[in-house]
């Protein structure tokens, strides 16, 4: 076979073909080294001699959809002079270590699942699905692992379920380049130990965070950078206070006795629960202002809900803080005992509920890492690796990656 065709083919340019053999959708090209070794590469003297030889199969790019294996004979070499030791089998220059492969078929693959799944791309090429994802592996580990720590100071933390029965994995992401930093097990204070190890060994100084409401992400973020700006997601707040909201509307709904104020009640969760802002449609907002006559604590829990978002589109802090105080009074008089509560959680949290003054960052950036998250765990399988897992998180980012989240 011609050398100029094996090596744009293949990459093969220090090897010649000595014989093509077909089977079925198969072709095996033979080959071996042009030209045997005559120096030894570790003394120089001119006393190397073959000492046996092995035969190796590397899987190589296809041909016209037919599997292509290299088949090569791999001599190995020892050295006659008394003071060297060596003793070694030549180099192959396109494959790595004890790979099946060679690198243009590896490129080739990485291609292909752009664009593909694992599974595709095994049933494409003729190879195992194992292969395929050892092959993303590595190149996910040579250009994504571990994720640089260089220039980040705002980052986002929050959790993610894995799979039910309660197994979570929380995430650490960049603000700025919405890179996936750190990935741990669980979702309590211990799952970020890891991320502060390597943040005080590379002496990174992170000057502002974002998380939610959790125990958990405030104790860690507290004893390990005491100095940075800690923010609590308005969105969680919201959320939060949604939620109350609607177990207001559902405690109500039961204590009615009254079979046609129920039928105003029932049904009012996505009214309630909606922006009054966003709420054109004239029957929706009489049904809405029908269901909040008749009930005064549901009443009160809503305008509570609206009022709770004013308390970031002020001006400045101070009219922030002073809002603040404002709802949190409103909310306790109310009697209430969910507002009670939601009053408390505010107040507790008043200091990194103000800070989105300070440096205006939230976790809506991680949320949305958090949804790419969801979409790979419902079009792909084989996470049960948890680096391979860990790996296609960290490559999130890259379009060229997630492209095809499968």
């Amino acid at each position: 076979m011609n050398s100029s065709f094996l090596y744009h083919a293949w990459g093969l340019y220090n090897h010649k073909c000595t014989r093509e053999e077909y089977k079925g959708n198969t072709i095996i090209l033979h080959i071996e080294a042009k030209e045997r070794k005559k120096e030894c590469p570790k003394c120089g003297h001119r006393q190397l001699v073959k000492n046996g030889f092995r035969v190796r199969d590397f899987i190589g790019l296809p041909i016209g959809g037919k599997k292509v294996i290299i088949r090569m004979k791999v001599q190995r070499y020892k050295c006659k002079n008394q003071d060297c030791d060596y003793d070694r089998q030549e180099s192959i220059p396109f494959a790595t270590g004890s790979c099946g492969y060679t690198h243009r078929f590896a490129k080739y693959v990485v291609d292909l699942l752009r664009s593909m799944t694992l599974k595709d791309a095994a049933n494409l090429l003729g190879v195992s699905w194992d292969t395929v994802k050892d092959i993303h592996t590595r190149h996910l580990e040579y250009h994504y692992a571990p994720p640089s720590l260089e220039g980040v100071d705002s980052i986002g933390i929050d959790e993610f379920a894995v799979r039910k029965g309660h197994v979570y994995k929380t995430i650490v992401v960049d603000l700025k380049s919405g890179r996936i930093l750190y990935v741990g097990n669980g979702k309590g204070a211990d799952a970020l130990d890891g991320f502060w190890k390597r943040i005080r060994r590379k002496g990174v100084g992170i000057k502002y965070i974002a998380t939610d409401l959790s125990a958990a992400f405030i104790s860690s973020v507290y004893e390990n950078c005491p100095n940075a700006v800690h923010v609590f997601d308005h969105f969680h707040v919201v959320k939060l206070m949604n939620e109350k909201l609607d177990e207001i509307r559902r405690v109500q709904y039961h204590m009615e006795k009254d079979i046609n104020k129920r039928k105003v009640l029932k049904g009012t969760r996505y009214l309630l629960l909606s922006n009054g802002a966003d709420i054109f449609d004239k029957e929706y907002k009489t049904r809405l202002d029908n269901a909040l006559d008749m009930n005064k604590p549901l009443s009160q829990a809503y305008y509570l809900k609206e009022q709770l978002r004013e308390i970031w589109m002020q001006v400045n802090k101070d009219d922030a803080e002073r809002g603040m105080t404002d709802w949190v009074k409103q909310a306790r008089e109310s009697k209430v005992p969910q507002l009670v509560k939601m009053a408390t959680t505010v107040t507790a949290h008043r200091t990194g509920i103000l800070a989105w003054y300070d440096c205006h960052i939230s976790t809506g950036k991680v949320e949305g890492i958090n949804n790419k998250i969801k979409v790979m765990k419902r079009t792909a399988y084989g996470f049960r690796d948890e680096r391979y897992f860990e790996l296609r998180l960290y490559a999130l980012h890259d379009c060229r990656i997630t492209r095809n989240v499968g």
